[in-house]
């Protein structure tokens, strides 16, 4: 599992990208697809959050705003309310690099200010201002952007999606937006790239897409994959309810890693921590494994 970008950084925080890394979704939204307001709470947050990194989590990602097929949008300041008193909880209290998932510029530059070492925005910074305000955080303050592909946007963006050929268009956007990152002074280690599966995507172009990782990855940029619990995990194994959801999700990030993943966006912690090191340690040469056995 090498890659051509060995390091993520993160404000004060690396990540070695030389194997991939667990990021630890932290929903801080009352309607979220998964578990929407279990941890709207500050307290219920930072206590996932310490349950996630004891789990096996390297970053954890904090949305304020659900960006589920069909959901409406929140405004600025009921979004600030929500994330950035976790941000600063969670930055206070835990020394691992913390993203916050958001479209809005405002809120970007607050997180930042507040503990956020990445920006993850679905929307792959084109609202007015987004752009700006990353670059100037990436390039000042070191922090990561992960730009992701999303045809439309959350309140319709599964109504009709189309493609050609999902995998090229996906790679061309993608390509875009690293290509303006880094013409703006965003040193590659500090950029992350997401396919966004299920984001104006049908069942069929998500498997494309996923068949497609291993083209993607080849760009050289540390792609970032999300799948856990979505829709697509529950139809292919036969409209599974996203409560029975994990163990899929857990075979499709490891599915994902071998793919080229760096970054594994995801809810169960634990079980994409097991998968990944179980197939490390089936695959692991002799000598490793009669080292183990000798210690």
């Amino acid at each position: 599992m090498n890659t051509k970008a060995p390091r993520l950084q993160c404000g004060t925080h690396a990540l070695d990208l030389s194997q991939p890394r667990i990021m630890g979704i932290l929903n801080v939204t009352p309607d979220s697809f998964s578990d929407g307001g279990r941890y709207a709470r500050v307290e219920a947050a930072l206590a996932h959050a310490r349950e996630m990194v004891a789990a096996g989590a390297e970053i954890l990602d904090i949305g304020g705003e659900s960006t589920r097929p069909g959901a409406e949008p929140v405004g600025l300041d009921e979004e600030r309310r929500r994330v950035l008193p976790v941000v600063e909880a969670l930055s206070a209290a835990l020394d691992v690099p913390l993203s916050v998932d958001t479209m809005k510029p405002a809120l970007m530059r607050e997180a930042v200010a507040a503990g956020a070492g990445l920006l993850n925005d679905v929307n792959g910074f084109r609202a007015e201002g987004a752009l700006e305000v990353a670059i100037t955080a990436a390039r000042e303050q070191g922090v990561a952007l992960c730009a992701m592909h999303m045809q439309g946007a959350p309140q319709s963006m599964q109504q009709a999606p189309q493609y050609r050929d999902v995998v090229a268009e996906v790679e061309a956007f993608l390509a875009a937006r690293a290509a303006a990152l880094l013409e703006a002074g965003v040193p590659r280690a500090q950029i992350l790239l997401d396919p966004g599966f299920g984001f104006g995507k049908t069942l069929e172009h998500n498997v494309a897409l996923f068949r497609g990782l291993p083209r993607l990855a080849a760009a050289g940029l540390p792609l970032l994959v999300g799948v856990s619990r979505k829709s697509m995990i529950g139809v292919l194994l036969g409209d599974r309810p996203v409560q029975e959801r994990d163990a899929g999700s857990a075979i499709a990030a490891l599915l994902a890693a071998q793919a080229g993943a760096r970054v594994l966006r995801v809810h169960d912690v634990a079980a994409t921590r097991d998968a990944l090191a179980l197939y490390s340690a089936l695959w692991a040469d002799a000598g490793d494994v009669q080292d183990r056995q000798e210690n």
